[in-house]
């Protein structure tokens, strides 16, 4: 036995929907019309005109989709409905992975969802300004599991080759080759060439001045220790540079890190890079590696970055996510966080 309840969607704000799946755990719904219609599995006092019905909960698949980012009303939950399918089964639970992170919605799928409608869903959660992702497979936080962060722009809010430029008096020249490097508009290893080249003859100290100084991207402490919490793994794999990712390293407790390697003599860049570019091929095989080296399933990695050279390393893991992304790698990513924190990956993964 459940309860059927009828409401509008102006009835339905985000504090009766806290409440009621404070009440319920999760309930059902489905769009009719103007309507929402909400089944639980008890009477909800906030409605007491629901009717006692007989409901068989249909059997859900691994997909889901996740929204974060704004208060969750009746009117959000009405405009989604309205893009599923008319038989897709919509079961809700309220989903805050961390106290540092106000509630979300979790919204469990009968089945798959085509592309076509996925993009007339992230159309609507860009209008509604709210996080929307979709996924079609469950990342288990509660098993052992990897993560694979690109560094600037992801784990810290800069990009060190342009801090570095431009105590170096280069900066508008390097910054202008990264912006298109990690647009896509130019090949990565040839970009690095190029803007290493112009540090030629800078000081050591200005590595040590961006290293004394890293910014690190909102969330991402409170990220790492939550993972480290439960058995996971958390590295680097970064285009930039090892003098910083050591840092890193040593400051949040980092399994492994990959990076390239500036050459400097008496104190002085260069200009050069030692050994083997770290590029986007080289960063996709970490995540493969790594998972390899410490027993973890390729089910349980993620991968996390902003740039175009995060693309293959992002289709490596088993959930790659655009965090705060160009343009060309939202499109392409599985998933997408574009604003707010760090710490809203754990959104993505399943508690259970």
């Amino acid at each position: 036995m459940s309860f059927l309840i009828t409401v509008s969607p102006a009835q339905l704000t985000s504090a009766d929907i806290a409440a009621l799946l404070a009440q319920q755990t999760a309930f059902w719904f489905q769009t009719r019309g103007e309507h929402l219609q909400l089944q639980t599995e008890q009477a909800v006092p906030l409605f007491p005109e629901s009717e006692a019905i007989q409901f068989t909960p249909p059997a859900l698949s691994h997909c889901s989709i996740r929204v974060f980012g704004q208060p969750v009303h009746g009117a959000l939950l009405h405009g989604l409905g309205l893009l599923l399918p008319a038989d897709c089964g919509l079961k809700v639970s309220l989903l805050q992975p961390h106290p540092e992170l106000p509630a979300g919605l979790l919204i469990q799928l009968t089945g798959m969802l085509p592309a076509q409608q996925l993009q007339q869903l992230y159309r609507f959660a860009t209008e509604q300004n709210v996080e929307l992702v979709y996924l079609d497979k469950q990342v288990k936080l509660s098993e052992p599991g990897l993560l694979v962060m690109d560094m600037d722009s992801t784990a810290i809010t800069i990009e060190c080759i342009d801090e570095i430029a431009a105590l170096a008096g280069v900066g508008p020249q390097v910054a202008a080759v990264t912006a298109r490097a990690m647009n896509g508009e130019l090949d990565f290893a040839a970009s690095l060439i190029e803007r290493v080249a112009a540090l030629k003859g800078a000081p050591q100290s200005v590595l040590q001045q961006v290293a004394t100084n890293l910014p690190l991207m909102p969330g991402l402490v409170a990220l790492i220790s939550r993972l480290q919490q439960q058995n996971w793994l958390v590295a680097i794999a970064s285009g930039g540079f090892t003098y910083f990712t050591d840092v890193l390293q040593q400051r949040l407790g980092l399994n492994a890190t990959f990076a390239n390697v500036l050459e400097i003599e008496n104190g002085i860049l260069t200009g050069k890079v030692v050994g083997d570019i770290v590029d986007a091929n080289t960063k996709a095989r970490a995540v493969s590696e790594l998972a390899g080296r410490f027993g973890i399933a390729n089910s349980q990695t993620v991968a996390i970055g902003d740039g175009a050279n995060d693309l293959p390393m992002l289709k490596t893991a088993a959930l790659g996510v655009a965090f705060h992304a160009k343009p060309k790698v939202q499109e392409a990513a599985a998933a997408r966080i574009n604003q707010g924190s760090l710490l809203q990956l754990l959104y993505l993964l399943d508690c259970a």
